[in-house]
């Protein structure tokens, strides 16, 4: 892991930008160590790209959490391959002229979920090597991959999953393996993400101790007291 710039930001909070040998990422983390760290995920790459994700981001990391994320490939500054971006066009092209876009969606996140899962988990070792970061280790964001990774990565403990965007169909299969502790995050009129699809996912899951927070509004119109919500459910489990 290479540090290629950094910076100490008004909050107390340093945010740093690395590489892992192709993967860039971000590591924000707070004055005062050792912390536990959670893995903030989104399927268009780095929060850094979007203001309102790069704020969940820091404010995570002020209430003492190490928080880090990645591009997946594809996204943010990565190379984008000829077939992702054929399903981007196709994917548009459905959407505007009202067609079903289940295949298409299946096409283009599945191989995202299949790729990112190692490259987390590469990552997630280097992180863990570094002074000042140590475990238990949270995730927050991105359903799909939440999933598999919650699945196959014995350290993660507790995760707060956004229900937004297509989950494939490996991933809703694999919803009952998750057992760990789960804040689950619903926006009531989500445009992208078929309000019922959502809550047969969060019944599947295996979780002894699963939340679901719903809210009105679309997309991106998640409550700005669901960041405090979801610090204090990863207080009960990480700290």
């Amino acid at each position: 892991m290479r540090f290629t710039s950094e910076q100490r930001l008004d909050d107390g909070v340093l945010e740093r930008e690395f590489t892992l040998g192709e993967i860039p990422g971000t590591l924000w983390t707070p004055r005062s160590t050792p912390a536990p760290l959670i893995l903030m995920a989104h399927n268009n790459g780095l929060p850094k790209a979007e203001p309102r994700l790069a704020a969940r981001a820091r404010y995570t990391a002020a209430r003492g959490y190490a928080v880090a994320a990645i591009d997946a490939a594809g996204c943010g500054g990565r190379p984008r391959s000829a077939a992702g971006e054929r399903a981007r066009a196709d994917l548009r092209r459905a959407m505007r002229a009202g067609e079903p876009v289940d295949e298409i969606f299946e096409s283009f996140i599945a191989p995202l979920v299949h790729d990112a899962v190692p490259e987390w988990r590469t990552t997630l070792d280097a992180l863990l090597e570094l002074p000042g970061i140590g475990g238990p280790v949270g995730y927050s964001g991105w359903t799909a991959l939440g999933i598999r990774l919650s699945v196959v990565e014995p350290r993660v403990a507790a995760a707060g999953f956004f229900a937004g965007g297509y989950v494939p169909r490996a991933q809703r299969a694999e919803a009952r393996q998750v057992t760990i502790p789960l804040l689950f995050l619903l926006q009531w009129d989500d445009e992208g993400n078929p309000r019922q699809r959502a809550l047969e996912l969060f019944d599947a899951f295996g979780s002894v101790e699963k939340t679901l927070h719903a809210n009105l509004g679309g997309h991106t119109g998640t409550p700005s007291f669901e960041l405090e919500d979801g610090c204090r459910f990863f207080d009960r489990h990480l700290k």
